[in-house]
């Protein structure tokens, strides 16, 4: 809103006031219908609805919480779900979150989720899904579950994975460096760690406090930059709406919360790519599937050079690419810029590593006595039709490939002809000129080598 309003945005200021009194929020905050799936010990998968007239189908896409954080991570309101945005693109999509942490949980580590509760979600979602491989999507400590997870266990049904905000190398994090030279020189013995265990982990208010903490400038300008935006009610619902999220916050389980402090806060464990779960050591380097990194432009929790740090380690991954996209810690998944950027992206991603669809199979032709020209015709629509002769099974091989080729086409390759009969290519838009700062970025397997002398 202009330093002296306008009269449409005054009116559009009183009428976003009158809204939010008359009706108690701006935002559409009401959830993504889903439906349970399995269940165990802080671990429930839900399935999300397709949505009204929208046919899913494809690889299933997993989308793994991190702790403390409640699912609303990724349905955070109508508009601006990632969620809302995949099953209405025809994805069929599954949602891992692990409920209410309390006292009785204090004794779990951070190997249930990375050894039970992912690998199991991930097996669970698969059979769901018809045996497909999925797509996993985790955001923040989610991303190092799903890493981790991955490595752990080669023979988990992956397709991919999408890491968002996931940080590697903490001394990198700039709220942590101040503090480090403290947090060694207690050793494990001081009043953090006193305080954690007794209480069985880190309460509720205290992690809501901490992920405010790392917005404190956003915190502290917020009721200017509200007064500014008075007449937009989409930038108030979004306000709303993360203001939702923060109030959610979860504790965490006290063995998990010493490990996340000790280990990776202190020692910064996960620097060279390994991390120590009971008696083995996983390696993200080994990882086959192809891995998708996402660092926030303005983020203050994983802040690029944190995130960009896992780039380098991930040496057996088939593809590895690294983008850089505007927002926050939470902004850069679900934040307003989000729909433009990294969910274009991300729908890039997983078409590139999607099985390919199944061709539908038209129905058999009505038994007849036919020519030999026309048995062949009739042999090529069976595709999987057995106990045919070597000749016939050859022939609808030739004509099955002959119908695909011609059905891509236009998609994925010209036919070699002239110019003038190719379709010419439309000029790049705004919007795809906004997609990360850094869209021309892409990294092999062998870049991520070379990016280690870096």
């Amino acid at each position: 809103m202009d330093l002296i309003p306008k009269p449409d945005q005054v009116v559009s200021a009183a009428g976003n006031v009158a809204h939010r009194l008359v009706y108690g929020s701006l935002a559409d905050l009401r959830p993504m219908p889903r439906t349970l799936i399995d269940d165990g010990t802080l671990r429930e998968v839900y399935h999300y609805r397709p949505a009204a007239g929208v046919h899913a189908q494809g690889d299933p896409v997993l989308l793994v919480t991190p702790l403390a954080a409640p699912a609303i991570c990724y349905d955070l309101r109508r508009g601006c779900s990632l969620v809302e945005h995949l099953v209405d693109v025809g994805r069929p999509t599954y949602l891992v979150e692990y409920g209410a942490v309390s006292f009785r949980d204090r004794n779990l580590g951070m190997e249930h989720w990375i050894e039970e509760v992912v690998p199991t979600a991930i097996r669970e979602v698969s059979a769901h899904a018809g045996g497909r491989p999925v797509h996993l999507v985790g955001w923040s400590l989610g991303g190092v579950f799903a890493l981790l997870a991955a490595a752990g266990d080669t023979d988990l049904p992956i397709g991919s994975i999408t890491a968002f905000g996931a940080p590697f190398d903490v001394r990198q994090v700039p709220l942590v460096a101040p503090f480090r030279p403290l947090l060694n020189f207690t050793d494990g013995r001081g009043a953090i760690t006193r305080l954690y265990q007794a209480a069985g982990g880190a309460p509720q208010p205290l992690v809501r406090w901490a992920f405010q903490l790392s917005s404190f400038q956003k915190l502290v300008t917020k009721p200017i930059a509200i007064a500014r935006n008075l007449d937009d009610a989409d930038y108030l619902a979004q306000i709303e709406a993360v203001d939702r999220f923060t109030d959610n916050m979860i504790a965490y389980p006290g063995r998990t919360f010493g490990q996340l402090y000790h280990r990776l806060l202190k020692g910064n464990a996960l620097v060279d790519g390994t991390f120590d779960v009971g008696d083995r050591t996983l390696s993200v380097a080994d990882i086959t599937a192809p891995v998708l990194v996402f660092a926030g432009a303005a983020d203050g929790i994983a802040p690029v050079a944190s995130v960009k740090a896992s780039v380098p380690l991930l040496t057996g991954s088939r593809d590895v690419r690294f983008e850089i996209v505007p927002g926050g810690h939470l902004g850069m998944l679900t934040g307003r810029k989000a729909r433009s950027t990294s969910w274009v992206v991300l729908d890039e991603w997983i078409d590139q590593w999607s099985e390919d669809e199944e061709e539908p199979v038209p129905p058999p032709a009505p038994a007849r006595r036919t020519t030999k020209k026309a048995a062949t015709k009739k042999t090529a629509t069976k595709k999987t039709a057995t106990k045919k002769t070597a000749a016939k099974k050859t022939a609808a091989k030739k004509t099955a490939a002959t119908k695909t080729t011609t059905q891509r086409a236009a998609t994925k390759s010209p036919p070699a002809t002239s110019p003038a009969q190719q379709s010419p290519q439309p000029p790049p838009t705004d919007e795809a000129a906004e997609i990360g700062t850094n869209p021309t970025r892409r990294y092999g397997s062998a870049g991520s080598r070379a990016l280690g002398g870096r």
